[in-house]
């Protein structure tokens, strides 16, 4: 026998909440991006599809997502019953109230005039009409720039309908466009990915982001949403999010990735064999492992530190002899030495912790030596946090360098920066790689051995 879902709105018709909860899915409507929703290394991931998976787990029901090109066809899709809200990095705008309705305000960002390094700057919104000025369709900044022009005075700027915003930048790092404006989480997240944009200067109007249902006097669903964000915020969970997503890019200067991007072209194509070989033996993503290998050595088989590390993977020659590396300047036996020594850190940590702080972890184990570590983890403790957690790991490693710390701990005194540094520009490498592997960008071919 069919179940019977009661409607407790007090009317016979069912409200917005009531209808999700009778249909069992929850639908989310999205735009394809850095901080929206992609593929990772582990599958769906994106600021906003995460935070909408745990909104879903808190109506207790699975998360189905519709991701579409081009945010344009956000309002339209939502308006026509296909999806439930729009999470998009979405501004909530006098010009949209009239065909949806939003949620609490979960963040802010400041649109940013976006031009490419080298060029000349502009400093004013004006001066972006001497350039080929691109924006894309149904965002927030051509009402903005509307509100600029003088009277009968006719857009001087174009909209794009068919790209998506790693199109326009693009453009903008092979000088067929000039200047666009995006939001400034937005930028932070793709600067890694295009090093010759930059930002020249923020509008100062702040732009409230938020979840958007469909208009009318439904408050079921916003009402929800209320709720989910104050217990979101009240537990952690996006600070938790926002750490994930965007701690580790802050204060990125994208001069690295020219580096990076050459050496990516010069020395990684032999070793990438090497780097799938000993991921899969071990269980790991070659990307990952390639990101450590040019952390500590730029892929140089050659380096050598002035502790007398050396290799690809840089090891010790105590941690090779016990991985039974006999050559540290073999790029093959370096990359599996050091496949096997990550791995066994990641075992070693207790298994009640999850991805992606079991790999941070023992990222950090991997600088600073599995002992340092531990002592970090009870000094975490001790002081209140989770000891299971990276971010509140990587807030306690630098008290390692204080001497009222580390006297307290087993391993005493080591230079606890260091494994922040290390796993952050880790972070920011392993995503390059997964975004040109995406895109079977030519700088990741691998070359014929």
């Amino acid at each position: 026998m069919a179940a019977v879902l009661i409607a407790t709105s007090g009317s016979h018709a069912l409200t917005q909440l009531e209808q999700i909860q009778a249909r069992g899915v929850l639908l989310m409507l999205t735009v394809n991006g850095a901080t929206t929703y992609h593929l990772g290394p582990e599958g769906e991931t994106g600021f906003e599809y995460d935070l909408a998976r745990q909104f879903a787990d808190f109506l207790e029901l699975p998360l189905e997502v519709t991701a579409y090109d081009n945010i344009s066809d956000l309002v339209p899709a939502l308006v026509a019953g296909q999806g439930d809200f729009i999470a998009a990095n979405f501004s909530r705008i006098p010009e949209r109230l009239t065909e949806a309705r939003f949620g609490p305000s979960y963040e802010e960002a400041k649109p940013v005039v976006v031009y490419r390094r080298g060029s000349r700057r502009p400093q004013r919104l004006e001066q972006l009409r001497e350039g080929r000025t691109v924006i894309l369709a149904g965002t927030s900044y051509e009402p903005l720039l509307i509100s600029s022009l003088a009277a009968e005075e006719s857009p001087w700027w174009e909209l794009e309908h068919a790209a998506s915003i790693e199109d326009v930048f693009e453009a903008i790092s092979q000088e067929d466009v000039d200047y666009t404006i995006i939001d400034s989480n937005i930028l932070a997240l793709n600067r890694r990915f295009f090093p010759s944009i930059r930002p020249a200067f923020e509008l100062d109007q702040a732009h409230e982001l938020a979840w958007a249902v469909r208009a009318g006097d439904d408050d079921s669903l916003v009402d929800t949403m209320r709720r989910f964000f104050a217990w979101a915020e009240e537990h952690g969970a996006m600070a938790r999010l926002r750490e994930r997503h965007y701690d580790h890019v802050e204060g990125y200067e994208p001069v690295g990735t020219y580096t990076f991007m050459r050496q990516m072209r010069e020395r990684l194509p032999p070793l990438r064999p090497l780097f799938e070989k000993a991921a899969e033996a071990n269980d790991l993503e070659w990307k990952l492992l390639a990101a450590v290998g040019y952390q500590e050595s730029h892929w140089n088989p050659d380096a050598i530190s002035r502790t007398g590390v050396r290799g690809v993977m840089m090891l010790t020659r105590r941690t090779a002899s016990q991985l039974g590396v006999e050559d540290r300047r073999d790029p093959a036996q370096s990359i599996d030495g050091g496949a096997r020594y990550l791995r066994s850190l990641m075992d070693r940590l207790p298994e009640r912790i999850p991805e992606p702080d079991r790999t941070w972890l023992a990222l950090a184990a991997y600088n600073i030596g599995f002992g340092h570590l531990e002592d970090a983890r009870v000094l975490t403790q001790r002081l209140g946090g989770n000891p299971d957690r990276w971010v509140d790991v990587r807030e306690h490693l630098p008290l390692l360098t204080q001497e009222q710390w580390y006297r307290q701990t087993r391993f005493g005194y080591a230079r606890g920066h260091e494994p922040v540094q290390f796993v952050e520009n880790i972070r920011t490498f392993h995503e390059i790689l997964i975004w040109m592997d995406g895109r079977d960008h030519p700088l990741l071919a691998i070359e014929a051995i």
